[in-house]
């Protein structure tokens, strides 16, 4: 019996131990997210490589060294943001994320006409707007309607091999993230 009580009293101190370690260290962790990591790297729409490939450190850890990435912050409060890229890859991909860090809208190069990466993210009353009289900048646009104010995109581009390692690279330097 003072064996169990002994056992059930080291339990509990360690939890405790563990507890207070977690709380003391929870300010450090919620303060690196990754828009703030991002938010360090470059101002609202400045295209930045976010994994090392530029030779940076990386400023949010890639989880696939098949795949270069680059990120834009934006705020769709100050009007559309238009994204596009020249050049061709062998596959890219987009992520749109709130400033929480969920995903709120995904495509990848499939999704367009002939694969070049251009894409305008909007509020559902910019939308209404935008179609009363489409830009000429928009004409071959994908439109992607995304119900917040400040927001994250991701774009990734696939490294089949080390001979597209320079392409890939140009391609998500070459990117261009503007408000509109």
């Amino acid at each position: 019996m003072l064996r169990l009580f002994y056992l059930v009293l080291i339990s509990l101190v360690g939890a405790g131990i563990v507890h207070i370690a977690v709380l003391l260290l929870l300010p450090r962790f919620s303060e690196r997210d990754a828009w703030s990591s991002l938010a360090e790297a470059g101002d609202f729409y400045k295209a930045v490589r976010i994994d090392a490939g530029d030779g940076s450190p990386p400023v949010v850890k890639a989880v696939d060294p098949l795949f270069h990435a680059a990120a834009c912050r934006f705020d769709l409060d100050e009007g559309p943001v238009h994204v596009r890229a020249p050049g061709a890859v062998p596959f890219w991909s987009v992520s749109i994320y709130n400033r929480a860090g969920q995903n709120v809208y995904s495509f990848n190069d499939r999704a367009t006409e002939n694969g070049a990466l251009d894409f305008v993210v909007l509020t559902t009353a910019q939308m209404i707007e935008v179609r009363k009289q489409v830009p000429e900048d928009f004409q071959r646009s994908i439109f992607v309607e995304a119900p917040i104010g400040e927001g994250i995109v991701v774009v990734r581009s696939f490294v089949p091999d080390p001979t597209w390692e320079e392409t890939t690279s140009e391609f998500l330097a070459r990117i261009a993230c503007t408000k509109e």
